[in-house]
């Protein structure tokens, strides 16, 4: 695989990490939001347990992109990532929307009881 590759298999599994482990805090709001409803929908919160771990495995995945990302490149060879200053670029921009997106997630279901309280 090579290094694109790499940094985009880092960020699809920090994103769909995020997604998993919001299914229990943020899933039944979101669908009961969109007015959907049902005994299922409190089923969701069995997965809460796992919770730490889909968070952990998603700060392994983001780290391990930021340092796909950001590492000294030694020589660069044509065709590679740090070849091209500008898919490079584009790279850490997904990069940052997906840590932004995966930081919203992750503390929103922190955030959001405080805010509707205040």
């Amino acid at each position: 695989m090579d290094e694109a590759g790499k940094v985009k298999l880092g960020l699809a599994g920090g994103l769909i990490g995020t997604l998993l482990a919001s299914v229990c805090c943020l899933g039944p709001l979101v669908l009961v939001l969109l007015g959907v409803g049902g005994v299922w929908v409190s089923g969701l919160g069995a997965q809460y347990p796992f919770k730490p771990y889909l968070l952990a495995a998603t700060a392994a995945f983001l780290a391990w992109s930021g340092y796909m990302l950001y590492r000294p490149k030694k020589v660069c060879a044509i065709g590679s990532l740090c070849a091209n200053p500008r898919l490079m670029r584009m790279q850490r921009i997904a990069f940052w929307a997906v840590a932004a997106t995966v930081t919203t997630v992750v503390l929103l279901p922190e955030i959001l009881p405080r805010l509707l309280l205040a």
